[in-house]
């Protein structure tokens, strides 16, 4: 297996580049190698692409630290980004959460202030905790960072539950409590990310996510709006399962996959991606000379 250990950049490096900073979701190590190519600057893990892809389980907070932690650490070692990862409501140790993620080259994490039992950002019913015990999340994870790079970033579902007033309050709180950034879930216009990013004295992200609550602005809209992070956590995941299934279906129906082959990536595109044939080499290389050794 080749050694994939890089020096990576911060989230704080990457805004100071790009701002807004798009920040694309990944589901696996060969989606980062996509987005890399791409030339984005940030990736994300989202708790909901860790429980479809991975799981295949709806985001209903089935999933446990182990699970996001693994996919973690291969995206890691596949790229040198920086990776933003979902880590709901804590896995119930927010301390312990974040030194697995850290260990695993994350470059920060976000805790959302709903129950144990969440649920998606742009569903109804979800239900938040006190202030004190999401500050007391915050707090945890703070006091168990060893890397002062590592970002605590406190999303809030609070303007779909108690409204922006609450949810601005809210992210106020939390930035007391230590958070380097804030998640403002499911806003629904310009006005709101404008008085929230006036208010919130911290970089604010905006989930950009498809068939959500909140319209898919522009880089430009959001950036007149004072928003410092855009995220887009499971674009390429959608369209990726629209193919799959389309490809499915056309084996099954013909029998054959001629019809599909203009959908396929081809061999030498994937194999460009990974960067096959120099790993190749080096694995002939390290054959041939343990060879001569013996």
């Amino acid at each position: 297996m080749p050694d994939r250990q890089r020096s990576r950049t911060t989230l704080l490096e990457a805004l100071a580049v790009e701002r807004p900073l798009q920040t694309v979701g990944v589901v696996n190590a060969y989606s980062a190698l996509l987005a890399f190519r791409a030339g984005f600057r940030a990736l994300y893990l989202s708790g909901a692409g860790v429980s479809n892809a991975s799981r295949g389980l709806p985001d209903l907070g089935w999933t446990t630290l182990d699970d996001v932690v693994t996919d973690t650490r291969r995206i890691c070692e596949a790229v040198d980004l920086p990776l933003l990862v979902d880590a709901d409501t804590g896995f119930g140790d927010p301390a312990r959460t974040l030194q697995a993620l850290a260990n695993a080259a994350a470059a920060g994490m976000h805790l959302e202030d709903q129950v144990a039992a969440k649920r998606c950002g742009h569903r109804p019913g979800k239900v938040l905790v006190s202030i004190a015990e999401m500050s007391d999340r915050i707090h945890a994870a703070v006091d168990a960072r060893t890397d002062s790079d590592f970002i605590v970033m406190a999303r809030t579902d609070a303007a779909c539950v108690e409204g922006l007033t609450a949810a601005i309050d809210r992210a106020c709180r939390y930035v007391e409590a230590g958070a380097d950034m804030i998640f403002a879930e499911a806003l629904g216009s310009l006005d709101d990310y404008r008085q929230f990013t006036a208010e919130v004295h911290v970089p604010v992200l905006a989930n950009l996510t498809e068939f959500g609550r909140t319209p898919l602005f522009t880089l430009q809209e959001l950036k007149r709006a004072g928003v410092q992070l855009a995220l887009y956590p499971l674009s390429a995941f959608r369209a990726m399962n629209s193919a799959a299934q389309k490809v499915y279906q056309a084996i099954r129906r013909d029998g054959t996959q001629r019809e599909a082959i203009p959908m396929m990536q081809t061999r030498d595109e994937l194999y460009e991606t990974l960067d096959y044939h120099a790993h190749e080499r080096q694995v002939d290389t390290e054959f041939e000379e343990r060879g001569a050794i013996s």
